[in-house]
């Protein structure tokens, strides 16, 4: 299944509170869950006013679907074609 990375652009990111992070947890695993399709979320970065996320989906549509069912911002989704790393080159996923 191919990995995506979205960039969200949420003023003030890095501001957000750890209740308000678990809320959005909330949010997009309940989402993830209703899509009754294969859908990964693997983890998410805060830095400065976005927040970058991967995830594993079958299509950039299915991406675009679960930020617009979590209320989420999808500014960038982004196919993964490869990954490296200060040792060179890593299997996907991410």
């Amino acid at each position: 299944m191919p990995t995506y990375l979205i960039e969200r652009e949420i003023p003030g990111a890095s501001s957000l509170t750890d209740e308000e992070l678990r809320g959005i947890t909330a949010t997009s695993n309940d989402v993830v869950a209703g899509l009754s399709r294969p859908y990964t979320w693997r983890h998410s970065y805060v830095a400065g006013d976005k927040i970058y996320c991967v995830h594993d989906a079958e299509n950039a549509e299915d991406v675009l679907e679960h930020a617009r069912c979590g209320g989420f911002p999808a500014n960038l989704v982004a196919e993964v074609s490869a990954v490296f790393d200060a040792t060179g080159p890593r299997e996907l996923p991410v």
